[in-house]
């Protein structure tokens, strides 16, 4: 009897997950995105010239991702899930942008039917609007959840592969994330440096 009672559980859970992931799964094809064209592409790097955006943004002490990209992130959907002056829903985008510096900017893509004008006012003062001009980034991709050693990594190896070709690029580094935390299947994260 306790057996079925606990393969019941178990498969109950299960059904749930498969659920949860499917619903993550049909979000992400849904979800507006950070727009960039495809320049070039090399073994391991992308190059891309992204589109002038808006972002909400929200600067953090620390430089580590574990102690700034949960606190980042819940300040900064507070805003979008109605923590403002009009309570108003604000579409989740992709993805989710950190400064890769001394102390961490996370970043929010606002969505395009926004501007600065129509923006509901954040009730969180020390959220910002950022006005990111197009720009050319080089880009490497990773799968699995994010740690402050595996983005030191990646960033090192963008690094090499465009010292190997050459390119030339700025102190300018972000991590990128794509993935709600509860997903578990094709997770996506990457490391972009903005190019000279």
């Amino acid at each position: 009897m306790k057996m079925k009672i606990i393969l019941s559980i178990f498969g109950i859970i299960l059904i749930l997950f498969v659920i949860s992931q499917l619903f993550f799964l049909n979000s992400q094809r849904t979800i507006e995105t950070y727009a960039f064209t495809i320049i070039d592409s090399y073994e391991t790097i992308e190059i891309r010239q992204y589109e002038a955006s808006l972002f909400t943004s929200v600067q953090m002490p620390s430089n580590k991702y574990r102690k700034t990209s949960s606190k980042g992130f819940s300040i900064l959907a507070g805003y979008i899930f109605g923590g403002n002056d009009k309570e108003e829903k604000i579409a989740m985008t992709s993805p989710v942008a950190m400064s890769l510096k001394d102390s961490t900017t996370m970043l929010f893509l606002v969505p395009k039917k926004y501007t600065r004008d129509n923006l509901p006012v954040p009730n969180d003062s020390s959220i910002e609007f950022k006005d990111i001009p197009e720009k050319k980034v080089a880009a490497i991709s990773f799968g699995g959840w994010a740690s402050d050693s595996k983005i030191a990594a990646f960033k090192s190896k963008l690094i090499t592969a465009l010292n190997t070709k050459g390119i030339e690029y700025t102190d300018n580094f972000y991590f990128l994330g794509y993935n709600a935390p509860m997903e578990v299947f094709n997770r996506k994260n990457e490391v972009i440096v903005e190019l000279k």
